[in-house]
This record gives C-alpha cells, structure tokens and sequence, in this order.
C-alpha cells in the first residue's frame, strides 16, 4: 500500500497497491505546478486509490482540457492528476510518505525541458552542499 500526504498534514490518501513506473515529467506544466525541473509521477490504478482525510481541503485546477490538478488549499502541496475518464491517478511522488526504492524508469517531455537542468549530468559529479 502506498500512502501520501500534503506538507501541513490535513490530507492524507492511500493506494492500495504496488509501486507502479515512476516517470519524470518536464512539461513545462508540470515545470511551473511544482517550481521545479520536473515533477516526479506514479500512475495507480484509480480504483486503490482514496482519500482518507482532509477531502474537503482539496483544491484543483484544470491545467489542459480534460487534465485536473489535485492540490491542499491551506498549504499549496500538489498531490494528484487526474483525467476523470481514465482509468488511473498520477501520484506526485514529493507527497509520498511510503517509502520506495524504485529508480525512475524514464524522462518524458524533455522538448519542453528547463534550459538549465540537464538529466544527463549525475548528481554525483555536482558538489555537495547542505545536508
């Protein structure tokens, strides 16, 4: 089972499945949703998954036609995606409490990419900073 929550804690969900492909989106979407270089996904199966607390907090925008964004109104925290005739839910991995030791299988939408992020340079050649 896989179980998230949003940064202040007044959602939680669950999925009742295993770890799925963990893709990182770098739409530019996704780039600006989460303020980051991209934004790290897991579809589930929409019938494991729930919202266990907080349901009433959600917010959601409808970022391209068809596609809502799932996010926490007190705290900002994006949670899921979803397309409400598909048949699953993308989890926004940042929001995972479960821990998972998959490795992301796939880069998608690098055209779209941040110009100043690189997938191609490991992070073990960047120095290190804070711990």
């Amino acid at each position: 089972m896989l179980t998230g929550s949003c940064l202040c804690g007044a959602i939680t969900y669950e999925a009742r499945t295993s770890p799925g492909r963990i893709v990182h989106c770098h739409c530019e979407t996704c780039r600006k949703t989460h303020g980051a270089a991209f934004s790290s996904v897991m579809a589930v199966p929409r019938e494991t998954f729930r919202w266990v607390r907080g349901s009433e907090l959600l917010a959601a925008f409808e970022s391209s036609p068809g596609k809502i964004r799932r996010f926490c109104a007190r705290c900002g925290s994006h949670l899921v995606a979803e397309r409400l005739a598909h048949t699953v839910v993308l989890l926004r991995l940042g929001c995972l409490d479960t821990k998972v030791t998959d490795r992301p299988q796939v880069h998608i939408w690098r055209s779209d990419g941040a110009s100043w992020y690189d997938p191609n340079v490991l992070l073990d050649e960047l120095p290190r900073g804070l711990a």
